[in-house]
């Protein structure tokens, strides 16, 4: 028995905050973002507006794309690198919040590779007949992190110019905050008919490389009540950039041709590799490197951003809703994130 997709649905909160828009706030410039990372544009959440807030209404979305009421769901799996508290996860607060309190909720920390992750942990669940319709969702609410204070100068509702010190500090910050946007994605999976669902799997994890991206602040080494922790901005996350490129480009590379190897697969088998949005210039490393032809690695990070957990998911759906995703068809869906995490797995619809 394998899953196989159901449903799906997105969600991204608000206007669109374009690139022009960040120079109110830092220095920056829109030919200097697009250059090095593909993005045009991408969403924030509304403070006090948590990852559970827009899993749930991506959520609602899919379960209607599926045919089902939130009362068909056995299970969710929630995956989040932006949480509204330490704890609890956000994966109960969501279950309460669609009306089926009881649901058993995981919250997984993969962050950017959470959908492969989470694919292979609702398979199982369908496999050991735990769940039949398991809730997979990604979301995420990063203006948590961005570093600036004034949100009315940057959406336009206030005049600037913003204080200089405020303008410097997120300006030291500015390679990490043009990355990042917000939104919700997720997927309804069920067991597939005979020949269809999950036909394999390639994960790895290395804490080895854990720096590659993170975020210093916690309960041990750095804890959250430290006096000195915003003023070190221990909160922010650090990215070693090349670093973590030359990672993601390596082993989502290696872990795609293990994949399609063991499964049998050919390049021209697969129909679509869904691949992680972080940057548009490591996805076309990775085409490159894999030999793929461009129109098989579909992009939409110039519309969204890097949403972490939830790129896939609203490529997916994007593609699925304007009929270019179809039922038959073999689709890869590849990622790498903060862990290090990271994976392939490749799923007949």
């Amino acid at each position: 028995m394998a899953i196989t997709i159901a449903g799906t649905g997105r969600f991204v909160p608000g206007e669109p905050i374009t690139n022009h828009d960040l120079t109110r706030v830092m220095d920056t410039a829109d030919e200097w973002i697009r250059k090095r990372t593909g993005i045009g544009q991408r969403y924030y959440a509304e403070a006090g507006v948590g990852a559970s807030d827009l899993g749930c209404e991506a959520a609602k979305l899919a379960i209607a794309d599926a045919g089902l009421e939130p009362g068909d769901i056995d299970a969710i799996v929630f995956c989040t690198m932006t949480p509204e508290h330490v704890f609890p996860g956000p994966g109960a607060l969501m279950g309460a919040k669609l009306g089926i309190p009881g649901v058993p909720a995981f919250d997984l920390r993969q962050q950017c590779a959470a959908m492969p992750y989470a694919f292979v942990l609702a398979n199982g669940l369908v496999a050991t007949k735990t769940a039949r319709n398991v809730l997979v969702v990604g979301a995420e609410t990063h203006a948590g992190f961005m570093p600036w204070k004034n949100w009315d100068v940057l959406r336009g509702r206030a005049e600037g110019p913003v204080d200089p010190q405020e303008y410097a500090h997120a300006t030291k910050h500015r390679g990490m905050a043009v990355l990042f946007g917000d939104g919700a994605a997720a997927f309804v999976l069920r067991d597939a008919p005979e020949g269809r669902g999950l036909l394999g799997a390639k994960l790895h994890s290395d804490g080895r490389h854990a720096k590659h991206i993170y975020i210093p602040l916690g309960f041990s080494r750095h804890p959250w009540v430290d006096a000195d922790a915003a003023n070190e901005d221990l909160h922010l996350p650090r990215m070693a950039g090349p670093e973590l490129f030359k990672s993601a480009v390596t082993e989502l590379s290696s872990a795609t041709r293990a994949l399609l190897e063991e499964t049998g697969l050919s390049i021209d088998d697969v129909d679509f590799f869904l691949a992680h949005q972080a940057n548009e210039r490591i996805n076309e490393a990775v085409r490159k490197s894999l030999g793929i032809p461009h129109e098989k690695v579909p992009s939409n990070i110039a519309r969204y951003g890097n949403t972490s957990a939830a790129t896939i998911g609203i490529l997916t759906d994007e593609l699925r809703r304007e009929g270019r995703i179809r039922e038959g068809q073999v689709i890869c869906m590849l990622g790498l994130g903060s862990g290090l995490h990271w994976g392939s797995i490749a799923i007949r619809l």
